[in-house]
Order: C-alpha cells, then sequence, then structure tokens
C-alpha cells in the first residue's frame, strides 16, 4: 500500500463514509473512491463492504487497522520532531525533563543557582519516567533530562551526575530499637513487615527485586504498589508500611513520622544527565548539570 492508500483507507475507517472521508482529508470524493478501488487491486482483496452508503471494513481490513493506527502515530512523531528541528535551539530557553524524585528537593536547588548565573534564560522544566525521558530527548523535546536509569539508546549519551542508593523508610515505631540503634536494615529484617511495592517496570524497582533474588529474600504481598518513590515515602509517612526509596526521596522525609535507615546490601542508584547525541552540549545544559551534581553533593 502507497501513503495515499494508507491515509485513504484510515479516513474511511475513522468517519465510515467516502464522502465524510473526503472532507476529513480535505479531497473530492471521486478522489477517495478511485485511490480506495486502486488499494484494493493491488492488495488483491476488499477492504470494505458497501451498503446503504456505508462502508462496512472487511476482515483483512480489520487485522490492518492496528498496524496502520500505529504508522500514523509514528507519522505524528516524525513531524513533532520536523517542528523542533525547524524551530532550532533557542539560546535563551533550557528545556530539562527530570524524574520526579529529583524535581523535590534537588533540582530546585540546583535551578536557584542556575538563575543568579543566568538570569536571562527563561526554563521549562517537566517530570517523567524515565522511558517517556529518553523518548522526549530522541525527538528533540528538551535539552537534558536526569534519570535514574542509564541510556540505552545509541543516540544519547549519558554523563554521570551522582551515585545514590536505596535507604528504608519505616514508619515509628514499626522497626525495634536494635535495628534503629544500628543506624541499617537488611532485606531479611523486613521479610515480616508491610513494605510499600515498586513498580516492577521501575529502574530502582527492578533493582531491588534482583536484589531480593540474590537474597533470597521475599516480602509479603506489597500493602500497595506504587509507581513514584515520592508516593511510597507518603505511605509511610501515613504509617502504611516501610518503603525503599532512592537516598533523594529519603532528604524529603519527615523524621517526627518516620526512621530513616540505610539498606542493605547496597543497591545503587545511579543518576544521570542524558541529553541527544546529534546535538553539541549549550553553556545552559553543562550548568545545569554541574549545579544538580552540587546540590546532591551538598545533601548527601
Amino acid at each position: 500500500m502507497r501513503l495515499r492508500h494508507i491515509e485513504v483507507f484510515n479516513a474511511i475507517m475513522l468517519t465510515g463514509s467516502v464522502s465524510a472521508a473526503a472532507r476529513l482529508i480535505n479531497i473530492t470524493q471521486p478522489a477517495v473512491s478511485r485511490t480506495l478501488q486502486h488499494a484494493e487491486i493491488q492488495l488483491g482483496f476488499s477492504l470494505f463492504q458497501r451498503a446503504k452508503g456505508r462502508l462496512t471494513p472487511t476482515t483483512e481490513a480489520l487485522a490492518l487497522y492496528p498496524h496502520i493506527e500505529r504508522l500514523f502515530a509514528q507519522l505524528d512523531e516524525v513531524q513533532r520532531l520536523a517542528a523542533n528541528l525547524r524551530m532550532g535551539s533557542d539560546a535563551g530557553e533550557l528545556r530539562i525533563l527530570s524524574v520526579l524524585a529529583l524535581s523535590y528537593e534537588v533540582l530546585p536547588r540546583a535551578l536557584k543557582r542556575f538563575r543568579g548565573k543566568h538570569p536571562g534564560i527563561a526554563v521549562t522544566v517537566e517530570s517523567l519516567h524515565s522511558p517517556q525521558i529518553m523518548s522526549a530527548l530522541l525527538l528533540q523535546e528538551a535539552d537534558v533530562g536526569f534519570a535514574f536509569s542509564p541510556a540505552v539508546h545509541p543516540s544519547l549519551t549519558q554523563e554521570s551526575v551522582a551515585d545514590s542508593r536505596m535507604v528504608c523508610i519505616a514508619p515509628k515505631g514499626m522497626l525495634s530499637r536494635a535495628l534503629l540503634r544500628n543506624g541499617s536494615v537488611a532485606l531479611h529484617d523486613l521479610v515480616n513487615l508491610p513494605v510499600v511495592g515498586l513498580d516492577s517496570r521501575d529502574p530502582v524497582g527492578t533493582s531491588l527485586s534482583q536484589a531480593c533474588r540474590q537474597a533470597g529474600v521475599g516480602f509479603q504481598q506489597a500493602v500497595v504498589t506504587v509507581q513514584t518513590y515520592h508516593a511510597a515515602l507518603a505511605m509511610a509517612h501515613h504509617g502504611l508500611g516501610v518503603a525503599l526509596v532512592d537516598g533523594c526521596t529519603a532528604n524529603s522525609a519527615d523524621r517526627d513520622k518516620v526512621d530513616v535507615l540505610t539498606l542493605e546490601p547496597h543497591i545503587p542508584v545511579p543518576i544521570r544527565a542524558l541529553r541527544f547525541a546529534g546535538r553539541p552540549d549549550s553553556v545552559a545544559v553543562r550548568s545545569i548539570t554541574r549545579f544538580m551534581r552540587e546540590a546532591i553533593e551538598e545533601m548527601s
């Protein structure tokens, strides 16, 4: 199928008639009919059954349509990328993406310094999950992203900002005095306690699951499973269970409500600055990356 065939097919699937499809893609009805007929001849089977002015998709059309939808989604991405390339890189703007855990304490501290040094640069910040950050950077919708997971795409570069680790956040009174005096807790110490679960698709959640398997530890069924570390922290604040989070999130813990302990074994949480490999670093990107590193060092 040619692209024009696909466009007409999609328009008819969306509208259900030749006339409505013609209006949708701004061509004449005869042009829609001819294009559809040519597509069916080329394919060797019918795409629609005609009845009382309506077109009903055949079984073959229904099988094709999910693939057509994905193709149009990809075309939308191409158009977005082309628009971003057309606008070019504005030296007076810095677009930052960050995982939510870094957006509460670390990024605001870094931005305060950044604004003092670059008051004329407009800054936009969006908090996303790591896979979304990578996707947006590939589409050049941002200048830099800060995430916990290393870049896995050849078109992205990564720079180490800091190496955090997972810590244990426990509601007051949930852990024994012996553990509190020790200042650290092992995974096997938490086996019989309620634990707030992390999404297994999350990079930190994946690292935690691997550490549990290696230690031969299986927690009770999670009292609740969350997608962000600050949500896990909030659950611990309200006494629902133990939260295992990154060190940056732990800095937001209310010590009147929870105890914060080192978690053993050491589960690293690498913090990386991600950038599109085909674009040279700007002064603004280098500056915010440096300030992020300094903010984390000060909070450690």
